[in-house]
């Protein structure tokens, strides 16, 4: 008789239904574990009060502390480390994901069990004393979780070597696991209002993602048929978005649209209405949406940062620039506007190689495997075969 509840459970700050890269790298990951015919709890806080504390999404048990307050980005949940804890204690495998305040007191709390810690990126808040004693304690905390982590993941190997902590990273038993990707080919250009060149963005509307870089560069293509299209929520961000700083960027330019958030069918629409995608970030740990851009033949420009600039390396289909720099962005956007189908196939065909649901959950099953059998082998196997025939 097995002694665990869970196969794996996985701690996260957010969880769905809220909309970040983060999260949604996780919900695939969690949702896919469980179709391969695992058993996987998810520890996360009640960002939204409507949520129930207890219930099971997509296959997967979902277990939420209350919210006290939110300081900046953070949730103030005095319950969830105790709950982490709790559950910790009924699975077979623990698999934290920084930064996250409370990870290294999960770390330290978590006993007889396998650790497997997942760093998406250092923490980037915006300037200012707060912010930089909220970093300093993060920091803190994920260095003590990677050391007593049984395994590191990180989403690639560029951001691993760019990490504040990757001296301490390097010494422990690590990989690079791109983030699941989804092959979003097959949408209708809904989007579209022209034959004009449409450059896309995709995320959140918050400082991180340098998106008013983006608006300055757009404004210096002098071509009245060009459109930027902007996706991503602003208003249930952790910390707020920026929707109000960019309206006045804009101004009366009505080439540009926010769209508002996203889903389903209509990211699919939105890459399919766009020749080239646009990543500006100040801070990004890969950037899914880019990949899954690149996946459907949509080249990508990037800034030249750790972690971000990794797809655009990894697959040669797009282009890096320097953070804050509107000159660069535009002259970048020009040149991959100007791609042939040919090499827009190929960018395609590269980047799906790449990056997968299926390409990440097999580096995960392995990695898990590796630390501690999760469950029967063969069952494992049966449950991807059924998987495969129903698809």
């Amino acid at each position: 008789m097995r002694d665990h509840e869970f196969d794996c459970a996985i701690v996260i700050n957010y969880y769905a239904p809220y909309v970040s890269g983060l999260t949604i790298h996780t919900q695939r990951i969690a949702e896919g574990l469980v179709e391969r015919g695992h058993r996987v709890a998810v520890v996360a806080t009640q960002h939204d009060k409507s949520l129930p504390l207890r219930e099971v999404r997509g296959g997967v048990s979902v277990f939420r502390s209350p919210v006290r307050r939110t300081i900046g980005r953070g949730p103030v949940s005095p319950e969830f480390v105790s709950l982490a804890l709790h559950v910790a204690r009924r699975s077979a495998i623990v698999n934290p994901h920084a930064p996250m305040l409370e990870v290294g007191p999960i770390a330290l709390g978590v006993r007889g069990r396998p650790l497997v810690t997942t760093h998406h990126m250092d923490l980037w808040l915006p300037s200012g004393a707060v912010n930089a004693v909220a970093t300093r304690a993060v920091d803190v905390s994920t260095w003590a979780a990677l050391r007593l982590s049984d395994a590191v993941v990180v989403n690639s190997t560029d951001q691993a070597r760019g990490s504040k902590l990757w001296p301490l990273i390097k010494r422990r038993n690590w990989r690079g696991i791109a983030p699941p990707c989804l092959d979003r080919r097959g949408g209708e250009p809904s989007y579209r209002d022209g034959s004009g060149m449409h450059i896309g963005f995709l995320g959140r509307i918050v400082e991180d993602k340098g998106i008013e870089y983006l608006i300055r560069a757009f404004q210096m293509l002098d071509d009245p048929d060009a459109r930027l299209l902007i996706g991503g929520d602003w208003v249930k961000v952790a910390g707020g978005g920026i929707e109000d700083r960019l309206r006045p960027l804009i101004g009366d330019d009505k080439r540009i649209q926010m769209l508002g958030l996203l889903s389903g069918s209509q990211i699919d629409n939105f890459y399919a209405s766009i020749d080239v995608f646009a990543l500006p970030s100040v801070a990004e740990s890969f950037g899914t949406v880019q990949a899954e851009a690149m996946m459907v033949g949509v080249p990508s420009v990037t800034t030249n940062l750790p972690g971000g600039r990794s797809p655009v390396l990894e697959t040669g289909f797009g282009r890096r620039i320097p953070p804050r720099d509107p000159a660069a962005l535009a002259r970048a956007i020009t040149e991959l506007a100007a791609l042939t189908p040919e090499e827009r196939a190929e960018g395609g065909r590269r980047a799906r190689d790449l990056y997968s649901v299926d390409t990440s959950l097999d580096a995960y099953e392995e990695l898990f495997q590796q630390v501690t059998p999760m469950r029967d082998h063969s069952s494992v196997i049966g449950a991807r075969r059924q998987n495969t025939l129903m698809r």
